[in-house]
């Protein structure tokens, strides 16, 4: 008889409410409420001075001023194209969170489109218009949601061109501005790049978190000390290099780890404490690959020696 094979079937995950609320009970909750957030800075804050945000949002908003059509819809219907492209790239559950933070971001614009505005001080407007709308997209984006198609198009043609992301986006937006101080005047594209500014900076900051990396290099005669110290109050370990000074022509110790940025002025005390002569440089790190950056669970020994790797 001609022997049977087994076939091998891959175990499927098991499907828990842990594993439900952490994938999307909990970002789709997120989500609603920086879209809230996103609607509310909008409406209350930009749309009745004309100031502007960027991307398809601020296309929408030109559009909107010049026709009386409801913004929370154009925003819908200009961004379908770039969402087809969004799935073909990121997958399903970008889809599905990028159309569900539209559905409620564009719900609430239609329910504070009828509210009176904060406040009529346009420094007022665009401070804390910017601040509210940058925690509501850096919510959406920090869990895994969309507001707006340019991001996904500049990640396109970033393969193949030499600007970043970010260049291409801020190239977009500039266009943008640049078409608003046309029709609605220069100081209304002046305030909206303000605006767009401090959206930026405040997206970053919560997108990342304050656990956004740094990396640090220290040059030293006190390597060991500085290592040990670092572990035992930070719990991070240091990759140890050797150098050696072109003036002095003696040797010198490179320490190198990944603090987040909170950390920052704990590690600034111990190289003051430990070596006065040492000289650190710290730099932003944009990604990291592995889990070196998260605290270690386990109570960290103050009096354990820490051995760089």
């Amino acid at each position: 008889m001609p022997e049977t094979r087994k076939r091998h079937h891959k175990p499927q995950k098991q499907i828990t409410f842990e594993y439900v609320f952490k994938q999307w009970i909990a970002p789709l909750f997120m989500i609603t409420v920086g879209a809230v957030i996103a609607a509310f800075a909008l409406e209350e804050f930009l749309v009745p001075f004309t100031i502007l945000d960027g991307g398809i949002v601020g296309i929408s908003m030109i559009i909107s001023q010049l026709s009386g059509w409801p913004l929370g819809v154009l925003t819908i219907v200009l961004n379908i194209p770039f969402m087809i492209l969004g799935y073909r790239r990121l997958g399903k559950r970008f889809l599905i969170k990028a159309i569900y933070a539209m559905i409620v971001f564009s719900s609430f614009l239609g329910v504070f489109e009828h509210m009176k505005e904060v406040t009529n001080q346009e420094i007022l407007v665009v401070v804390f218009g910017g601040v509210l709308l940058g925690i509501g997209v850096g919510l959406i984006l920090r869990y895994g949601g969309c507001l707006d198609g340019t991001e996904i198009v500049a990640m396109l043609l970033s393969h193949h061109m030499e600007f970043s992301v970010g260049q291409i986006v801020l190239f977009f937006n500039i266009i943008i501005y640049a078409v608003a101080g046309f029709l609605f005047g220069p100081d209304r594209a002046l305030y909206s790049l303000l605006t767009y500014f401090i959206t930026s900076k405040i997206i970053d900051i919560v997108e990342n978190g304050m656990e956004q990396g740094k990396s640090v290099m220290i040059i030293t005669d006190h390597g060991k000390d500085i290592a040990d110290k670092i572990y035992s109050q930070l719990g991070r370990t240091c990759t140890q290099m050797e150098g050696k000074g072109m003036v002095s022509n003696g040797k010198k110790t490179v320490l190198y780890c990944v603090i987040t940025r909170v950390e920052v002025p704990a590690i600034k005390k111990i190289i003051n404490d430990a070596d006065v002569s040492a000289f650190m440089t710290i730099s932003d790190v944009s990604e990291i690959v592995g889990n070196h950056i998260k605290r270690r669970k386990a109570p960290v020994n103050k009096n354990s020696a820490a051995h760089p790797k």
